[in-house]
């Protein structure tokens, strides 16, 4: 039986193009589709030990079906794994494996194996091409798609990686049926981030279908390819992110801070993060004057009725200081000659990007939102 793809969406980036492919067990077809798009190759595997456990056995019996050569390197699940250390065991793995330069390297998980598998990728034999197969729903809506790869540093999050587009990116819905409740909310996050970037009809009609969304209906299919053809629009017009790409970052520069603050810990996965972080976004925007207050509260209503968290109290155990905070903030990637910049908001789908913003405004924001708590 062949694949169903129930959406394609191109990212046209011209010899660099692919195809971000979305259906149902799209992992049973996987060894089918790869013999059509990239004969004669040889596949090497990275992926974590949950995943392996869950999703690895139909992916190799796929690609078995379709006699393509195949290795694997398992590394640990979590967001540790995107370290020094364990990028060092995939490049090593990978050329332990005799895997060469025209061979292809798989990323199969989430957003944690995407991003160091592609940057594994990057830099083994000076660079090799990699497939994205997302089993999270972070992972298929946001970090599987616009080629951004690369590990964290005790500095901060994602400041050590590179760009490096995937060759295909292969997101089989019938993967996010064994997420967690908790992963499932962490992933629904980067969905509602579009809605509030510039699309506020989608943000209405996530408030519709969250419902169906979490139940597996058609809508679920359906937002994921809407956020895949929203990222890719924006890739392609600023693919090195100089520009518009910032407004992706929506909610990551607090969300990142406190990812940092909690040690990359599932005390606070980084959709969780990004929930709390666009939250705190609207509010400061809103203290500044620049967006209505109300619209905090209707989009921190959505993200508590899909089980996010939504203020700083929510995060189990004690929080850094504000200092500690802030020096996490001024790490972010953002930072242009120590000046913050920050996605702000003038209201649901109206975000922009604010170069100069008063640290000292920021830090007695956050005070006053610990306070609250």
């Amino acid at each position: 039986m062949a694949a169903e793809i129930a959406h394609n969406v191109h990212v046209a980036l011209g010899e660099r193009a692919y195809d971000i492919l979305i259906g149902d067990r799209l992992l049973d077809h996987a060894g089918s589709i790869l013999a059509e798009r990239f004969p004669g190759r040889r596949y090497g595997i990275i992926t974590d030990n949950m995943v392996a456990e869950a999703q690895l056995p139909r992916l190799l019996a796929s690609l078995d079906a379709a006699g393509l050569s195949h290795s694997e390197i398992i590394l640990p699940a979590g967001e540790s794994t995107k370290s020094f250390a364990h990028l060092e065991t995939a490049v090593e793995g990978i050329l332990a494996a005799r895997l060469e330069r025209g061979d292809l390297v798989i990323a199969l998980g989430g957003g944690v194996i995407g991003d160091l598998a592609g940057f594994a990728a990057s830099i083994a034999r000076r660079g090799m091409d990699f497939i994205q197969m997302p089993t999270s729903l972070l992972a298929q809506v946001d970090s599987s798609v616009g080629g951004k790869t690369g590990i964290n540093s005790p500095h901060g999050k994602n400041l050590i990686g590179a760009f490096h587009q995937p060759r295909l990116v292969l997101a089989d819905l019938s993967t996010l049926d064994t997420l967690s409740p908790r992963q499932f909310a962490a992933g629904y996050a980067e969905v509602v981030k579009y809605g509030l970037i510039d699309d506020e009809e989608f943000f209405f009609w996530l408030e519709e279908h969250q419902a169906e969304i979490f139940a597996g209906g058609p809508a679920r299919g359906e937002a994921i390819a809407r956020c895949c053809r929203h990222k890719a629009r924006v890739v392609i017009e600023d693919e090195k992110e100089l520009g518009v790409r910032a407004l992706l970052n929506l909610g990551h520069t607090f969300g990142h801070a406190l990812e940092k603050d909690t040690g990359y810990s599932d005390r606070l996965l980084h959709g969780e993060g990004v929930a709390i972080g666009m939250v705190l976004a609207h509010g400061f925007s809103a203290r500044l004057g620049l967006a209505p207050s109300q619209d905090t509260g209707r989009i921190s209503a959505h993200l508590k009725k899909a089980g996010l968290p939504t203020i700083l109290a929510d995060i189990p155990g004690a929080l850094g200081s504000t200092e500690t905070l802030m020096a996490a903030i001024a790490q972010d990637k953002k930072v242009a000659r120590g000046a913050l910049t920050f996605i702000l908001t003038r209201g649901i789908g109206q975000a922009f990007i604010e170069k100069n913003v008063d640290g000292a405004a920021v830090s007695a924001f956050l005070d006053e939102m610990r306070g609250s708590a």
